[in-house]
């Protein structure tokens, strides 16, 4: 069975070593350079002593005029499948040793804002931070994005980014056409060990061991995993917390005070007492002391209890005590994450209009990767959005960025454009036909090198106001369309070889 779920991960998912150049090795799992997810950012060593696997190297990301950038790896999925996403993070100084303290700054999937990443208090540690998510993959491509934000004061950079396939009953109660899933803890408790992760976690999720003044019990029978949705690995059920049987068995968790949200919550639970009885052990369960669930049998198969949408906030007390005539309570394990309301994507026409332009340019933006309009305050460099649930490309002002290529045709299939700018650069090759661009009002492409005759379906276009075309290598005549017309502002000085209609 294992080694079946290692061909569904691991070669369908991705491990990826992000600044790394070759492949590698690592406890007989082959992880990937990252130059086949990612075109932007910068390759560099970390020279600090004892690394664990994948952390020797970092990709990290320039910090521009203290712009709100993002730039994204971006990696082939299948559409409609689960994904759990881990980044790790180890900071080693890449900045310098005149910046001591690591950056803080943005993580995003697709169009979705994930979470902030903040390694400061791990990193003061010696410790290596990840953040893990599940997300489902809504096109055949999946990006994974690292952004700037306010707080952020140097470079950002990414050690580790793994994108593994998940089974299709894992969070099946999760809505994942609206919503994704941000870890917030998952523990196994009364474990006193290393993270239980892959092989023992054949999804290769992260549980961490977690202590509490409680008492702890072992348990040399362990259940089925296969009889629970989520499939949390066996060695979650070797410990359990426990108590004296006429005690409530109560204890803070997750460890940490969490923001006002509303969370999944599972709770896993294995009986591991050689009574035959089938209800010797029911347990009422309190968070905060609300009710969360009343009357669970817990039986040597092990049982499960899921909550899809519960608010929280502050500190988080978990409380369970034993029905009449019942064992004392345990618990072995518990996953908790944030639901995260999906931001959108931008609608797939434009995506696929922006990609093919950007194929034409030798030298895109380094941002022009991931959703184009999404989230909102992380647009690609030149790109204007509408905003709403239907998200269209309103304007392109790519004006004086340098760039050299041909113009796309595809740039005919943004029918939402009001406006284009893509003056002083060095575009070259022939004017597309632009007539499908009803709503244009403006297009300057002067100061370029193209070449050609100035299309006369231009003339099509109702609303056009502005046509700056000077200083190219343009020829012909300018259309009999464009000359004269009210309201129509046409320059084309600066073309040696285009003529006027004859008067």
């Amino acid at each position: 069975m294992i080694s079946f779920f290692f061909l569904i991960i691991h070669f369908v998912g991705y491990l990826i070593d992000c600044g790394a150049t070759v492949k590698s090795v690592i406890e007989g799992r082959e992880w990937l350079p990252d130059n086949g997810f990612i075109f932007a950012g910068t390759s560099k060593n970390l020279t600090a002593p004892d690394l664990g696997p994948a952390l020797s190297t970092v990709r990290s990301f320039p910090l521009q005029n203290n712009l709100r950038r993002k730039f994204c790896y971006v990696a082939r999925v299948f559409r409609g499948a689960r994904y759990l996403i881990r980044t790790t993070y180890y900071y080693g100084q890449v900045n310098g040793l005149n910046v001591p303290s690591p950056p803080v700054f943005d993580q995003i999937v697709d169009g979705t804002f994930w979470s902030m990443v903040n390694t400061t208090d791990d990193y003061q540690k010696g410790l290596p931070s990840y953040y893990e998510g599940v997300f489902e993959a809504k096109g055949s491509r999946m990006s994974v994005c690292i952004a700037s934000n306010t707080y952020t004061e140097s470079d950002p950079f990414i050690s580790s980014l793994e994108m593994l396939i998940l089974g299709d009953s894992l969070y099946n109660t999760t809505n994942f056409d609206s919503h994704a899933l941000n870890l917030v803890a998952r523990h196994s408790f009364g474990h006193s060990g290393s993270i239980i992760s892959y092989p023992d976690d054949q999804f290769d999720r992260y549980w961490k061991p977690y202590e509490e003044n409680v008492s702890v019990i072992a348990s040399n029978k362990t259940p089925p995993v296969t009889g629970f949705w989520n499939m949390p690995p066996s060695k979650v059920f070797e410990r359990a917390f426990s108590t004296a049987q006429l005690e409530p068995l109560e204890f803070r968790w997750p460890p940490l005070s969490l923001p006002n949200s509303t969370y999944y919550i599972a709770l896993y639970f294995a009986d591991n007492s050689d009574s035959m009885l089938p209800s010797s052990r029911v347990l009422n369960i309190h968070i905060n002391d609300v009710r969360y669930c009343l009357n669970l049998n817990v039986t040597s198969e092990g049982a499960a209890v899921f909550a899809t949408r519960w608010p929280l906030r502050g500190r988080t007390k978990l409380t369970l005590s034993s029905a009449v005539n019942s064992n004392s309570p345990l618990i072995n394990g518990g996953e908790i994450f944030d639901v995260l309301r999906l931001g959108g994507r931008t609608l797939t026409r434009d995506v696929r209009a922006l990609e093919e332009m950007k194929m034409s340019l030798w030298n895109p933006p380094l941002d022009w990767n991931g959703d184009p309009c999404l989230p909102l305050n992380y647009t690609w460099t030149g790109v204007t959005c509408s905003e709403g649930e239907r998200i269209r490309v309103i304007a392109l002002n790519l004006t004086s960025m340098g760039l050299s290529g041909s113009l796309s045709p595809s740039i005919a299939n943004l029918t939402a454009l009001s406006g284009i700018w893509l003056g002083n650069n060095n575009f070259s090759g022939i004017i597309p036909d632009l007539s499908s661009l009803k709503l244009l009002e403006i297009l300057h492409l002067e100061d370029n090198q193209l070449n050609g005759r100035i299309p006369s379906s231009l003339g099509d276009i109702g609303r056009l106001r502005e046509l700056f075309l000077q200083n190219n290598n343009l020829t012909g005549r300018i259309p009999d369309s464009l000359v004269g017309r009210p309201g129509l502002d046409v320059r084309t000085s600066g073309n040696q070889f285009l003529s006027s209609p004859p008067s």
